[in-house]
This record gives C-alpha cells, sequence and structure tokens, in this order.
C-alpha cells in the first residue's frame, strides 16, 4: 500500500471510530500548492470542545502554524478561505493580552523527512453548534502555513502551504 493510501486508510478507521459515538465528526484532506496530498485533519467532537488529530507530510522541515480559517474553501492559491476563524471578534494570539481567537491552534513540527503528526484539544471550536462551530453557513478551512505562530497579536505565520476543507463526516 502507498504512503498516501496508508494515511487515507488511517483517516477512514479513525473516521469510522470516531462514528461509533453519538458526536459528530469531521475530517479534512490538505493538499499542497503543487496539488499534491499532504495529508488529513480527523476532528472528533467532546463535551466541552474538539480534538484534532493530524497525520502529515511533504511539508518543509521546522515549525509551521496550522490555524482554522474562516471559509471552508482552498481555492485561488488557498486564499478563499479568508482570514483565521473569529466568530468571537477575538484578535489573534495564544499569549497575547486580549486572547486568542477560535481559529488559533498550536504550531506543529515536521521532522527532517517533512512529516509530521500532532493531536491537541481545543475549547473554543465545536463541529457543529455552540459560539464557534466549524459547519457554520459558509464551512471552514485548516491552514498550514510556512512559519511558525508566534502565538502573539502579530502571527508571523507567512504564507499558506497547505489547505483542506472541513466536512462533517456524520
Amino acid at each position: 500500500m502507498t504512503r498516501s493510501g496508508l494515511m487515507m486508510a488511517t483517516a477512514m478507521a479513525g473516521v469510522i471510530a470516531s462514528s461509533a459515538s453519538a458526536q459528530p465528526g469531521a475530517m479534512a484532506m490538505l493538499k499542497g500548492q503543487d496539488g499534491q496530498d499532504v495529508g488529513h485533519v480527523i476532528i472528533s467532537q467532546g463535551s466541552a470542545g474538539t480534538l484534532f488529530h493530524a497525520e502529515l507530510s511533504g511539508l518543509t522541515p521546522g515549525w509551521h502554524s496550522l490555524h482554522v480559517h474562516e471559509v471552508g474553501s482552498c481555492e485561488e492559491g488557498f486564499e478563499a478561505a479568508g482570514d483565521h476563524y473569529a466568530p468571537d471578534g477575538n484578535g489573534h494570539g495564544q499569549l497575547a493580552e486580549d486572547g486568542a481567537h477560535a481559529g488559533d491552534l498550536p504550531n506543529i513540527h515536521a521532522g527532517s523527512d517533512g512529516t509530521a503528526m500532532a493531536e491537541f484539544y481545543s475549547s473554543r471550536l465545536t463541529v457543529a453548534e455552540g459560539a464557534a462551530p466549524l459547519m457554520d453557513e459558509d464551512g471552514s478551512a485548516i491552514v498550514i502555513h510556512e512559519n511558525a505562530d508566534t502565538y502573539q497579536t502579530d502571527a508571523g505565520a507567512g504564507g499558506r502551504v497547505a489547505c483542506g476543507v472541513i466536512t462533517q463526516t456524520k
């Protein structure tokens, strides 16, 4: 089985496993600017937020920022995804004085082979309900940026290197 086939099988197994619970789930299949598969993010609804599970490849080694963007589109060089998802009106930055917006997620690190795996929880986001649902009227996207996020008001994230539209799995 190819690496991309294995990643897809892993993603589908996660979707099937998450569908055993009554909570909604979602996933995003990410592609790079060259159209090549970069991996996937599986999103599982918890009782007070969402669990993100990312398996990625083909990235430049080093730190990258990962954000939820406000529109479920990866067209126009990923610019159609819009800005970081901020339905609460908060500014940017996990460490900023005014707090972070819902789309701020932790940085990820790609190893020397370009692969990255991450798992983290966001108490600000939900799949379909609440104040910051990923599946709102225009959907949402996951975007990986070329640089690490500073976690301050100015993200310093750089260009968009991968994008995936978030789709509800159940």
